[in-house]
């Protein structure tokens, strides 16, 4: 047979290696940073999945295999919002030397984390009621409030399981949201051109006035 021959010979067939299925590291989370990105500067019924798979550089079936729908996605960044608040307010109440100071920053913590993520701040509270909330979302809302009841429980001497450490945590949460959102809607302009001070003053009243007046046996064993 002639070197010809066998150069001319077909080559023995191979099956084809199936395509590598498409890889964007962690797509999930990328869309998440983007979704947090836009909540800068328009609302959360603003956004849309397909926009931002475009930004990211995907096909909006890719996004959709991370989540459902936009709904999936907005639970989502309330998700990774209620991370980084409860963050925002440990790295605050840490720079406290003393249980009272911890727990004024705290709260000064939450204010500047509503103004300055404002969008995402009425997502993470408006948007989902307590029922149908995904395991995800159930979680960080839980260890958002459970950061603050460890608050309470250290500005209260007390145990954090104690009925009075719970409503004492409850004052302060409607308090600094109710704050937040007079903050927000410019409702305090009119008191101070310092909105940070007028803040921070509010929050060292309520540390220092109301909450100790929870101690009292007839508030601290009111029913919750």
């Amino acid at each position: 047979m002639s070197s010809n021959t066998i150069s001319s010979a077909p080559a023995p067939s191979e099956e084809k290696p199936a395509a590598a299925p498409y890889h964007h590291g962690n797509l999930r989370a990328a869309l998440i940073e983007a979704g947090l990105d836009a909540l800068r500067d328009k609302p959360a019924h603003e956004l849309s999945l397909r926009d931002l798979a475009r930004q990211v550089g995907v096909s909006a079936n890719a996004a959709y295999r991370h989540f459902a729908d936009k709904e999936a996605l907005l639970m989502a960044l309330a998700s990774e919002g209620f991370r980084r608040f409860s963050l925002a307010q440990a790295q605050a109440a840490a720079q406290g030397d003393t249980p009272q100071a911890m727990f004024e920053k705290a709260g000064q913590a939450y204010v500047r984390f509503a103004r300055s993520h404002a969008a995402l701040f009425q997502l993470m509270f408006g948007r989902f009621p307590a029922q149908g909330r995904s395991p995800e979302l159930v979680e960080t809302c839980e260890a958002a409030f459970s950061g603050l009841t460890g608050l309470a429980a250290l500005h209260a001497s007390l145990p954090q399981d104690h009925p009075a450490v719970q409503m004492r945590a409850l004052v302060a949460w409607s308090f600094v949201h109710g704050l937040s959102h007079l903050v927000l809607d410019g409702q305090l302009d009119r008191f101070s051109d310092d909105t940070d001070a007028l803040v921070n003053g509010l929050i060292a009243q309520m540390g220092a006035a109301a909450l100790p007046a929870l101690n009292a046996p007839s508030v601290a064993n009111a029913p919750i």
